[in-house]
């Protein structure tokens, strides 16, 4: 089962028993929620930010089963997720840093 909006495909493969109506209205809350996380969603957005759009259907859809079909919902879980993550970044300091550990790994040195 498929939905076009504008430039991008959605497909979803299911069997006989689900329904097509049920499944097009999963792909339209998929695509708002896609659409209100990155402001006016498109190809890029979904290749180069492909983990956040996994963590997006991960709020929707687990083990085959729909979860959650409310967007504010969805994406008030996402923007908690990102959140925390930041949280612990700013918790590592800068000695965990990759810049900190390439320099004492040596690399950029001229040996």
């Amino acid at each position: 089962i498929y939905r076009h909006y504008a430039t991008l495909y959605f497909v979803f493969a299911v069997d006989a028993q689900e329904s097509d109506l049920g499944i097009l209205d999963l792909i339209q809350v998929f695509v708002e929620a896609l659409d209100k996380r990155f402001e006016n969603v498109c190809e890029l957005d979904l290749i180069f930010h492909s983990d956040r759009v996994h963590y997006i259907l991960d709020e929707i859809v687990m083990g085959g089963m729909v979860l959650e079909t409310n967007i504010h919902t969805i994406l008030q879980a996402i923007n908690d997720q990102e959140r925390m993550h930041n949280e612990s970044m700013k918790k590592a300091g800068p000695s965990d840093s990759v810049d900190l550990v390439s320099t004492k790994l040596g690399a950029g040195r001229n040996w």
